[in-house]
């Protein structure tokens, strides 16, 4: 709890009313182009004619930009229309946003692992340069000039003698034009963009504030009927009896449909259940408490969270799997004397994304295809998995996305969208499946449990001579591979196989872990344990030398160079970028790190029982800083004073979302190192809401984050998701600054109290 927030409920109200007012009534929004949203939701202009697969003109002039990725807070829906609406000039009060339902042509669709931007700058810039090449080059035709004498500025056409053209006057013949090849446009300079590298409104800020946007609960289909599902409490579980009488006498209840559990791989397949369909929601959620079940748990019924965490603990602290080496770690340690030499254990348990709005999805079985309705972080994943659930084509799946209330890698695993595909395959009717935060807590797709060993032996001068390194974690490769019980390559590579420490001996191994719950992708993914337990280790060496932990970090990173860890028996993806576009630049890094140390007056005095702490970590290619001030009383409670981030994400598209969402990420970077984590017992969550899966509130954040953009011409990075591993670490190191405890096991509960 902040001692220094001080806001009760009635200054709350007021100050919020007062906001509000002011963003509705004093904001006209004006130039924040419209909302329109897909399907049933959302409905293309019927005079729209496609330039191309994401631009369309109307007869008017003005201009639909289908943004094919996933709206769930962090305005890709603003960027690409930014970015499509630069390259062709148009006038950000004729863009219109089209949300694209699922569909291959698109490429990918997942709007996880930080890539909407990376993925697609460039040939999004090269969809509006064509269309500006169409208007550009139908102008000259009307007036019998060359092209190069017209030229495109906010939806017109000019020509060197000072003769103008609107798009509208244009698009007709424009239409008729084919574009060259993209290697052939001509792409504005940096020095000409009107959007891109600008802070620009969200498009749904206004509909949003109003309670006009759409979600996936307010998705409305004629005759539709709510379904609730019971499911399995034990992943693999199977219904042994069930007696559904009196739930079928409950008012509201129309029937009771069994899921099958799947066979082999979770994948992205419901974990099976009894669903009751109903007239509503309420009546859906009573006569769920009705039904009588007796479960078989399966295998996984022995999972213990307290014994399996030992079993980890255990397994680092053994040789494992290679990863990358490089010199002989192993020798040095082993010679290193007792007072040069350093160890440390760290783990973090099972964590759920715990969106605000929990899963939800509407189905239409139709006999020969599926209309979907869902908040889903990636359309194309639900049509393979309803697909296969029904025993149809994916082609036959028409899935169409809504706003996301919050996501972070849950809804990219549409396991919701396939319940209720085969719901309403079973009843025939249209079935909306609502999950509540009960079921989002229980029954999900966990983040890894994990533990890691960090070894180190520093020569006299305090520089780190040898370094070894053991993970594990029960892996995301086993929702793929029934049994899998060592992690992908892609896991390895998220703040482990690319450590920036510079040392003539390095060792990394990894151990591997049986998963006996579902484990997927979270924010950040194996990043957040990585870098928890490396940077909290630099600053336990920092201490251990005697050096400020600012210095210590920068000396550990060593100088301005690019690494290849391939050079060093290593396997890495680099996030499936090119390394020669992106590669690991520990100049970058230490540049972030340089300026989070200046905007956080780093070195100040600060009052008793008040520590800084540092944090630095390279993930899905962007160099992000931390720097965190805490208060720790004599009686052991935290409060967070501020914290200051500074980030190189390489070219940016909004600053204005850059800063939102490393804000947004620290905070979840909170609530990471706060919560109690999902526990397991007799193979059982045992958390079931808020009361005991502790999520950051306003009270245990800090009052302000204060985050710098570094400029950059670099090619663009991820931004969702940086920011939040560098946090726990940084506020662990911040608490030992401020009190002396040292914070190596998440979450941090009760630790601050113990003698």
């Amino acid at each position: 709890m902040n001692h220094y927030f001080d806001m009760n409920r009635r200054k709350f109200l007021k100050n919020s009313a007062m906001t509000t007012t002011a963003l509705v009534v004093g904001t006209s929004f004006m130039g924040v182009a419209s909302r329109v949203v897909a399907g049933v939701l959302d409905k293309p202009a019927s005079d729209a004619m496609a330039a191309n697969l994401f631009v369309a003109l109307r007869t008017d002039g003005s201009v639909e930009i289908t943004c094919h990725r996933s709206e769930m807070g962090q305005h890709v829906r603003t960027a690409i229309a930014q970015i499509v609406a630069d390259e062709m000039e148009a006038a950000w009060d004729q863009v219109h946003v089209i949300q694209a339902k699922g569909d291959p042509a698109y490429g990918d669709q997942n709007t996880d692992g930080s890539r909407s931007i990376r993925f697609n700058l460039q040939r999004l810039r090269e969809m509006g340069a064509s269309v500006r090449f169409m208007l550009e080059s139908a102008a000259a035709k009307k007036w019998g000039v060359a092209v190069s004498s017209c030229r495109a500025e906010l939806h017109v056409v000019k020509h060197t003698s000072g003769k103008k053209l609107a798009y509208g006057d244009l698009v007709n013949e424009a239409l008729k034009i084919k574009p060259p090849e993209a290697s052939k446009l001509t792409l504005k300079s940096r020095k000409e963009w009107r959007y891109i590298n600008t802070g620009m409104t969200h498009i749904d800020s206004k509909d949003i504030v109003q309670g006009k946007a759409h979600y996936a609960a307010d998705v409305r289909i004629p005759n539709a009927k709510v379904a609730v599902i019971e499911r399995p409490p034990v992943l693999g579980g199977k219904v042994k009896t069930l007696d559904d009488k009196a739930a079928r006498k409950v008012k509201g209840v129309i029937d009771v449909v069994t899921i099958p559990t799947p066979e082999g791989a979770p994948m992205f397949l419901p974990k099976g259940g009894v669903a009751v369909v109903a007239e509503s929601t309420w009546a859906a959620m009573q006569g769920r408490k009705a039904l009588k079940i007796v479960w078989d748990d399966g295998p996984n019924a022995a999972y213990e969270s307290d014994s399996f965490k030992a079993s980890l603990l255990k397994t680092v602290n053994s040789p494992q799997a290679h990863v990358r080496e490089i010199g002989d770690a192993a020798k040095v340690l082993s010679a290193a004397s007792k007072k040069n030499r350093h160890s440390a254990d760290y783990y973090m348990p099972h964590l759920s994304q715990a969106p605000m709005e929990p899963p939800c999805a509407t189905a239409m079985y139709h006999g020969d295809r599926v209309d979907v309705w869902a908040a889903t972080q990636n359309p194309q994943a639900d049509m393979e998995t309803v697909g296969a659930m029904l025993g149809l084509d994916k082609s036959k799946i028409n899935v169409h996305v809504t706003l996301l209330g919050g996501a972070f890698g849950r809804k990219s695993k549409p396991d919701f969208s396939a319940e209720a595909a085969y719901i309403s395959k079973k009843t025939g009717k249209p079935i909306r499946v609502q999950w509540t935060r009960e079921d989002d807590l229980q029954h999900g797709y966990y983040h890894a449990a994990s533990a890691q060993h960090i070894e180190a032996a520093l020569d006299n001068k305090g520089n780190i001579e040898a370094y070894l390194h053991r993970t594990a974690f029960t892996p995301i490769a086993s929702i793929f591979s029934a049994g899998a019980t060592a992690p992908f390559s892609f896991e390895m590579d998220l703040g482990f196989t690319d450590n920036p420490i510079n040392t003539p001996n390095m060792k990394l191994e990894r151990g591997e872990a049986k998963a006996m719950a579902r484990i997927g992708w979270m924010r950040s993914v194996s990043n957040n344990f990585h870098a928890f337990a490396v940077q909290s280790f630099i600053d336990e060496l920092a201490h251990k030398a005697g050096q400020d932990p600012k210095d210590f970090l920068l000396s550990a990173i060593g100088p301005d160079r690019v690494i290849d860890v391939t050079q060093q028996k290593a396997e890495y993806l680099n996030y499936w970028s090119d390394k020669s576009v992106y590669p690991l630049d520990t100049g970058r890094l230490r540049r972030a790190i340089e300026e989070v140390v200046k905007i956080s007056k780093w070195g100040r005095k600060l009052k008793k029982g008040r520590g800084l702490g540092i944090a630095a970590h390279r993930s899905f290619l962007t160099y992000i800083a931390t720097v965190v001030e805490v208060e720790v009383s004599e009686s052991g409670e935290l409060d967070i004073i501020k914290s200051w981030v500074s980030i190189d994400a390489g070219t940016v598209v909004n600053t204005d979302s850059v800063i939102n969402q490393t804000q947004g990420g620290s905070i979840y970077g909170i609530t990471n190192a706060i919560s109690h984590g999902n526990t397991f017992k007799n193979g059982r969550v045992e958390q079931s809401n808020f009361h005991d899966y502790r999520v950051a509130r306003m009270s245990d954040s800090p009052l302000e984050v204060e985050v710098s953009i570094i400029q950059s011409e670099e090619a663009p990075a991820g931004v969702g998701e940086p920011a939040t591993p560098v946090y726990a670490p940084a506020l662990c190191n911040a608490i030992f600054a401020a009190c002396g405890k040292r914070i190596r096991q998440l979450p941090i509960g009760d630790q601050l109290k113990a003698s």
